[in-house]
Parts: structure tokens; sequence; C-alpha cells
């Protein structure tokens, strides 16, 4: 049995879709799509919900929830299992997630199974920035990426025009070699 539910949030309705597996689905819904949305969720979304209401209010880090992808293929799976090991908080470049696949040419591949993420905040996405330091691709627009960005590291990202030193291309947050 499907699940269903849409939820308010700081960068819009999200959509959820479980199955008895796990998430399978967790989209935000764009300014066309949030005009028809009728806010509620099936009982068996209770516990994704609570986690999300606590990582909104900076109450939780790691999320604890199982999940559905078995039909994306494994290369996606990969890339977003090392996103999931991205601190709360920092971020990655697309070609140090490849390095740490062992490949450092697959950066633009890493770029694409993070657009095909369909999991978005939980798995987090929006961690992974351009080598340059730029705010690169996501599939819910620059914007939302700041917004969440802020979120999990107000202390440097609040109250900047841009998140990165856009002359010496170096990213501002820490970006530890890590995982």
């Amino acid at each position: 049995m499907i699940s269903k539910g849409i939820i308010s949030s700081p960068v819009g309705p999200l959509l959820l879709e479980s199955s008895s597996i796990g998430l399978r689905s967790l989209r935000i819904l764009s300014h066309s799509e949030e005009n028809a949305v009728a806010y509620g969720y099936d009982q068996a979304l209770v516990d994704i919900v609570k986690q999300l209401e606590a990582y909104f209010n900076h109450d939780l880090k790691d999320f604890k929830i199982s999940f559905d992808l078995e039909e994306h293929p494994d290369f996606y799976k990969n890339v977003w299992r090392v996103l999931r090991t991205i601190p709360y908080g920092k971020t990655r470049t697309y070609t140090e997630i490849a390095q740490f696949l062992r490949n450092p040419k697959w950066a633009r591949a890493v770029g694409n199974a993070s657009a095909h993420n369909p999991i978005a905040i939980i798995i987090p996405c929006h961690r992974v920035i351009g080598k340059n330091g730029q705010l690169t691709g996501y599939a819910y627009g620059t914007s939302v990426k700041r917004t969440l960005l802020k979120l999990e590291n107000p202390n440097n990202f609040a109250d900047q025009g841009d998140l990165f030193d856009l002359n010496s291309g170096v990213n501002k947050n820490n970006v530890s070699d890590h995982y």
C-alpha cells in the first residue's frame, strides 16, 4: 500500500510518498503546484513528518528513515548513499564525491544522479556544490538550496550576499575530505 501526504515547510509544500518498505519520494512542490494542494498525510507517514519537523526546527541532524529505492539504477543509489554521509551543515563538491567513488571523472555522473534524487532534503543533494564553490544545479532552484544550507549552518550562511568567495573560488564553509 502506498501512503501519501503533503506538509508545509520553510521551502514550500512537501509531497511525500511511502510504501511498506520505506520512503519512495519527497518532492518540494513548485509555486504552480502550491495552489492546488490539500495538506494532510496518511498515518504511516507520522514518523517521517515528525523527523522533518524536527529538522526544520534545528532539532534533528540525522534522519532515521527506511527507503524504497529499488526502481532506481545501482549507480544512483550508490551516489545517494554517499550523499547521506555529508554531515549536517557541511558541503562537498561533485568532484569530491566522484573521487570517493574512486573515479574523479564521474563528477558529471554524480551531478546527474543528484538531479534524479527522489528524496529531497533527507538525501541531501542540496549539500553538493560546484568545485568552484558555486551553488550549481539543484532540481528546486538555487534559492531553495541556499535556504536549506542557511537552515543547517546559519553561522556560515546567514546574511551573506553569496555563500562563497567568488574571487578565489574557495568555499567558505570548511569543506573536509572526510566522509
